[in-house]
């Protein structure tokens, strides 16, 4: 079990009023209450911050130290225990990202863990049974919460506060651990492993509005960004001062890759006069059905392998 804090980590301050990550890998471990039907668990202290305050190249680290133990032939399966707030991006991170087979599970808590109904430490136990279940194998990493199982692609963080948060929308959940049951009900297919030597920070995601205006994009494209995410209209659309500037971004040689902002559902280019069709023709990447935070997730490990891969031909791919 590798920790890295979070709200499963985290107890009030008494001074400050603030909850903090403050609770070590040991005591984390001390906080199941389940009996783990004869698991052998080992603790692994990563880091121990909120989840807020995670970047690329530290969620690139940790997935570098989940292949690190994965590779140890002991090691039957990896937990991670993680803030749920950018959870779904350091899991998708792994996952592209696994050399192995062996389950990889992402869990956490929406309670922290002074508060006398905690979810953490019944989550621990779920994800360490999934992670110890040979059914997980070749699954890649998943987030295992509130008795339920979702692959990392699929997954998103649906309520600020919620013990159920984490949903997969139209995809639906790979399946589910009840007491000592682990039942796997789908498999993911969309997945591909990558071993960049790091991984692009410098990537801006911008979510279009009524009337959005084109500042935005051409600044961040002016001051050295890497790469444009954008989550367009419906479809994909976007408005044509947008349309416009993102056609010139991309002949400047700045990928830009549309999303929408829709929860469900793919981009296509369907529509003129700025739409979608308009974009696909001035060389901008459609991201198929990954949301914009996935899609910076996956474009941040493509332009890290640099040229081994091709950007349009991988992030189509796994669009779906």
């Amino acid at each position: 079990m590798i920790t890295t804090g979070g709200t499963i980590a985290s107890r009030r301050n008494e001074t400050t009023g603030g909850v903090t990550a403050s609770i070590g890998a040991a005591d984390l471990r001390t906080t199941l209450r389940d009996p783990l039907d004869g698991i052998d668990l080992e603790v692994d202290e990563f880091c121990n911050v909120g989840s807020y305050a995670f970047d690329l190249p530290l969620a690139f680290a940790l997935a570098q130290r989940i292949n690190e133990r994965l590779a140890d032939p002991a090691c039957d399966g990896v937990v991670v225990t993680h803030g749920t707030d950018t959870m779904e991006e350091s899991a998708y991170m792994a996952d592209l990202l696994l050399a192995s087979d062996k389950p990889v599970v992402f869990t956490g808590a929406q309670r922290a863990a002074d508060q006398p109904d905690t979810d953490g430490p019944r989550n621990i136990a779920d994800a360490v049974r999934l992670a110890a279940a040979p059914a997980a194998s070749g699954l890649g990493a998943t987030i295992c919460f509130e008795g339920e199982f979702h692959a990392a692609r699929d997954v998103t963080k649906t309520h600020t506060s919620r013990v159920d948060t984490f949903m997969s929308g139209e995809h639906g959940k790979l399946g589910e651990v009840d007491g000592q049951h682990v039942m796997v009900q789908r498999r993911p297919t969309l997945r591909r492993s990558y071993a960049p030597t790091s991984v692009e920070p410098d990537i801006e995601l911008i979510k279009l509005t009524m009337g959005a205006t084109d500042r935005y994009i051409r600044y961040v494209a002016d001051n050295g960004c890497k790469a444009i995410i954008l989550e367009g209209f419906g479809v994909g659309n976007a408005t044509p001062a947008i349309a416009q500037a993102a056609a010139q971004i991309v002949a400047g040689g700045t990928p830009v890759i549309l999303t929408s902002r829709c929860p469900r559902g793919r981009v296509k280019p369907v529509y003129g006069n700025g739409g979608g069709k308009d974009l696909f023709d001035a060389g901008v990447i459609f991201a198929g059905d990954l949301n914009g935070v996935k899609a910076r997730i996956l474009a941040s490990v493509l332009l890290g392998a640099g040229a081994d891969v091709d950007l349009r031909t991988e992030m189509e791919f796994l669009g779906g």
